[in-house]
Parts: structure tokens; C-alpha cells; sequence
């Protein structure tokens, strides 16, 4: 293995450009690239930055097997994010749509953390320091 190997997760969302708005007005995401499709000229896949990391979104295509966590039923990955004020980012991604569903509050593991699911279904598990 090379340490020059990169995880990128790509969210699968039904509609990726309101997807990448919410990632960009909650998280502070900077959109660094969006290639569109063809057929319609929705994006395929748009590609984010999010401190010294990389997400991209891309809409559901089931005949590709690129399945939202709607068409899943539910997520099935988490995506951990650790920040500064877990609270803050908390209630910014709550005010574009997100819900919570695990409150977050200081953990006996000696982090403050919580979960909320954005408007796209996928799971966010924020966590910091504690207060």
C-alpha cells in the first residue's frame, strides 16, 4: 500500500445540486468541482471540500445501483465529522433541514458527540471536544 491513497465518499442523493447547497449553508463545504450529465445535465457528480477533506455527491441512479438511503430505507454508513463546536454545527445543519437523532451532549468517552440525519437521510455523527 501507498501512502499517497485517498477515501473519497460519494453521498448518493436524489437531487445533487440541493444537496450540495445544504453541505455548503450547514457544514461550510466548498464546492470545488461539478461535472455534469449528459442526458439531462444534472450533475453526476459534484466534489467537495471540507477542511483537509473530500466528498463528492452524485444522484441516485438505480439501473447503476447508486441507491439513496430513501430508496435503502435508511443509511447504512455513518459519517463522522469532528469539529470544533459540535453544537454550532449542530444547529446550522438542524436549521437546513437536518434532524436529530441522537441529542448531543458530553459522552463518557470524553467527547462531546451526536447524530443527525441531514434531509438526504445519510447519518452525521458530529463530535469535539467536550464542554
Amino acid at each position: 500500500m501507498t501512502s499517497d491513497l485517498r477515501l473519497r465518499p460519494r453521498l448518493v442523493v436524489p437531487d445533487p445540486d440541493r444537496a450540495s447547497a445544504f453541505y455548503q449553508a450547514a457544514l461550510g463545504a466548498e464546492q470545488v468541482f461539478s461535472a455534469p450529465r449528459e442526458d439531462d445535465g444534472r450533475p453526476s457528480v459534484i466534489d467537495h471540500r471540507l477542511g483537509a477533506s473530500s466528498f463528492r455527491v452524485s444522484p441516485s441512479v438505480p439501473a447503476w445501483g447508486w441507491l439513496s438511503p430513501d430508496d435503502l430505507g435508511g443509511s447504512a454508513v455513518l459519517l463522522e465529522i469532528e469539529v470544533d463546536d459540535p453544537d454550532a454545527v449542530g444547529e446550522r445543519m438542524i436549521a437546513h433541514g437536518a434532524e436529530v437523532v441522537v441529542p448531543i451532549e458530553n459522552r463518557p468517552y470524553g467527547k462531546r458527540s451526536g447524530r443527525v440525519r441531514d434531509p438526504f437521510g445519510h447519518l452525521w455523527i458530529l463530535t469535539g471536544d467536550p464542554r
